[in-house]
């Protein structure tokens, strides 16, 4: 019988994974900052947590600690714990909005200057 679920009973992709791991990092980071000053809850956050909402596996420790879940949490209660930050959001945040209160290797990449190209390895 086919399931109403996407993906329900199916192993979880390990690159699904990986960015939830990469997602409870920044959400801990995220939650450290007092209520009163946070910024929005990054829009990135969104996909991967519609995308893990049917998905049973159970999370591990540390990652159940970051979503302040209890052990043997599933990835569906993580992805929960990420839409219950975004549902009172009307407009997506943009990503300086995030980054600029949070260190983040990825925010020291967008940081960088421009740099001008050297086609000289090149010749026409």
């Amino acid at each position: 019988m086919l399931s109403s679920r996407p993906n329900e009973g199916l192993p979880m992709h390990p690159a699904a994974k990986l960015q939830l791991a990469r997602i409870a990092d920044e959400f801990a980071r995220w939650r450290a900052i007092a209520e009163a000053e946070r910024p929005p809850a990054p829009a990135w956050w969104w996909g991967p947590a519609f995308e893990m909402r049917n998905a049973a596996e159970p999370l591990p420790a540390a990652l159940s600690r970051r979503f302040r879940l209890p052990d043997g949490a599933s990835f569906a209660e993580a992805s929960a714990a990420l839409r219950q930050t975004l549902a009172g959001q009307a407009i997506p945040s943009w990503p300086y909005d995030f980054s600029r209160l949070i260190a983040s290797t990825d925010s020291d990449v967008r940081d960088l200057p421009v740099q001008p190209s050297d086609d000289s390895a090149f010749p026409p």
